[in-house]
């Protein structure tokens, strides 16, 4: 009979789906569930406020400096102050991470906008276009590359800092961190550290797969370079 402590692989087939609320299985999708709907909920704020901030030039400086002041907050401090209004549930997590993204994403639909030649506006214009379809068929498109270019930054930093929320008990994966600090075992930092690194990939590999869709006029272009 073999003895001494599991190798990594037995440990994650022990631990992968024990029924508990601390199994890999639950933990990774609890990950996913705190990540996800910041990414989301950022991408549908940050939309309707960067194009007021391109509408109206004079709130993009305003809105850039209270995100700013927004991003610079560590996260764990602001986990903590948020408890006593949202309690020791994911909403504590969530909510920052959204701030975040927003604070991120913001200045990418402004810059992406602002991308948009003026001479492709003005044929737009010219051949009867309303603001409205402009919008939607022109310079959101054209904007696309930049916009999906900051949505990979908030989606990595997103998975990553969700691993803080565990020092208040919720979060995800982080829970693995915790566990091997309370009683030292190397296998759950490797894990934890692996399953992160690899919802990253995924997920950073899926946004550049969705700007190839949406944007093939750029894979034509540069092919014809």
């Amino acid at each position: 009979m073999r003895e001494g402590p599991p190798s990594i692989w037995e440990w994650i087939a022990r631990n992968w789906d024990t029924g508990r609320a601390d199994s890999i299985r639950n933990l990774l999708t609890d990950h996913l569930t705190m990540s996800l709907v910041p990414i989301l909920a950022a991408l549908v704020l940050a939309l309707p406020l960067g194009l007021a901030c391109v509408r109206w030039r004079w709130l993009y400086q305003p809105t850039s400096g209270l995100m700013n002041v927004v991003y610079a907050l560590p996260s764990l401090p602001v986990f903590m102050l948020l408890i006593s209004v949202t309690g020791l549930s994911q909403t504590t997590v969530i909510i920052p991470l959204t701030f975040y993204g927003m604070a991120v994403l913001i200045p990418a639909v402004v810059d992406g906008l602002n991308s948009v030649p003026d001479h492709v506006r003005q044929s737009a214009v010219a051949m009867g276009f309303t603001p409205t379809r402009r919008l939607l068929q022109v310079e959101l498109p054209i904007a696309t590359p930049v916009v999906l270019a900051g949505l990979r930054v908030v989606a990595v930093s997103s998975i990553s800092l969700v691993s803080v929320g565990a020092l208040i008990g919720q979060g995800g994966l982080g829970g693995l961190f915790t566990r091997a600090y309370q009683n030292p075992f190397m296998p759950p930092v490797v894990t934890g550290i692996v399953l992160i690194v690899a919802l990253a990939l995924v997920a950073d590999g899926l946004l550049v797969l969705a700007q190839r869709l949406l944007t093939p006029w750029v894979r034509a272009r540069k092919g014809t370079s």
